[in-house]
């Protein structure tokens, strides 16, 4: 095996990014190698990298699949070759949360962003041996690739206990709300509505499956001098993906009496929320932060049924290592709408 790989490496300081020859990591006993085979890009890499979010040295990726290059020494479970999915990180199993079956709130896991990261934009992946997902057998490795972000969008939706039934809207149509979209109609929701403000991502809303799709101007939002109004169309669940503050100050007011929004997306500009909207209409307030337990099994089960409409969330073709920062843009920029794998 080559000693160096290839890597998109993160420079110092917000969109400092450039492909560079770094070596390929040693295997430890418990550990396996991952050529990468593509990789999606993700909103939190857009923070890591547009944003200056990320260490400097590091590479992000999370949101991949690949084939097993080499196994450590301890290393029963897999092979090389075998064709393989990025899954969860390994939680410690015992705190409170991890017993209760919430390993997303795990008290030993790192703070998102705080530590560098060796993601999979890059030749190769080191991961632990429990951390990687046998491939579906005839899952196409492109389907395969939306799993990780699938498993975010589901845990939305269970966070908003959502039902067949329930009227939902998403708010914000990129790679998450669009998956979101996807799954509740596949789940059997039936009415899904969408805000989104570009056009393209519009169309995206449209063709996996919202049932209407406004523009965020479109919302009526409630001064603070009726806090108690309930405005027309009020959903059971609000489901907001874009981590815009306005987004999560509109989405409130579309929730019905006893209704539930659901922060899903992150991002750094903060919500001004009207407290007596909150108690007068007894709304509740959560977050979605990574995945169920069993959010993977269950993504790429979704994925292999062939319910999800793949071709309509992922970009045409990939791109490469090179081309990785200016997709970074057009994605920030609303000129990219779908999923944007890249192959390494």
């Amino acid at each position: 095996m080559a000693q160096t790989m290839r890597a998109a490496v993160l420079g110092g300081g917000p969109g400092k990014l450039a492909v560079e020859d770094v070596p390929v990591p040693e295997v430890g006993d418990g550990e396996v190698l991952v050529e990468i085979d593509l990789c999606g890009v993700c909103g939190s890499d857009l923070h890591m990298v547009l944003d200056g979010w990320g260490r400097q040295g590091s590479w992000e990726g999370h949101e991949w699949v690949g084939r097993i290059a080499a196994t450590g020494n301890a290393v029963t479970k897999w092979k090389v070759g075998d064709a393989v999915v990025g899954g969860p990180s390994v939680r410690c199993g015992e705190c409170e949360p991890c017993r209760a079956g919430r390993p997303s709130l795990c008290l030993a896991r790192d703070t998102p962003g705080a530590a560098p990261d060796h993601g999979a934009f890059a030749t190769y992946k080191l991961t632990g041996e429990a951390e990687v997902l046998p491939m579906p057998e005839g899952l196409d490795p492109r389907a395969a690739a939306l799993a990780e972000p699938l498993a975010v969008a589901l845990h939305g939706i269970h966070q908003g206990k959502v039902k067949p039934g329930d009227r939902v809207m998403v708010m914000g149509a990129g790679p998450i709300g669009a998956l979101t979209i996807a799954a509740l109609r596949a789940m059997g929701v039936d009415d899904v509505k969408c805000s989104e403000p570009t056009e393209i991502r519009r169309d995206v809303a449209v063709a996996v499956g919202a049932t209407q799709v406004v523009h965020p101007d479109e919302l009526h939002v409630p001064s603070i001098a009726e806090p108690g109004l309930v405005v027309d169309g009020a959903v059971d669940v609000v489901l907001e993906c874009s981590g815009h503050g306005r987004a999560m100050e509109a989405g409130l007011a579309q929730c019905k009496r006893g209704g539930m929004l659901v922060l899903v997306g992150a991002g750094m500009a903060q919500p001004k929320f009207d407290p007596n909207r909150i108690l007068l209409n007894e709304v509740v307030i959560t977050g979605a932060f990574t995945y169920d337990k069993d959010g993977f099994t269950e993504a790429l089960a979704l994925l292999a049924g062939g319910k999800m409409p793949v071709d309509a969330l992922l970009e045409p073709g990939s791109v490469g290592l090179d081309g990785l920062l200016d997709a970074m843009r057009g994605l920030a920029g609303g000129e990219i709408a779908g999923k944007v794998l890249v192959k390494p």
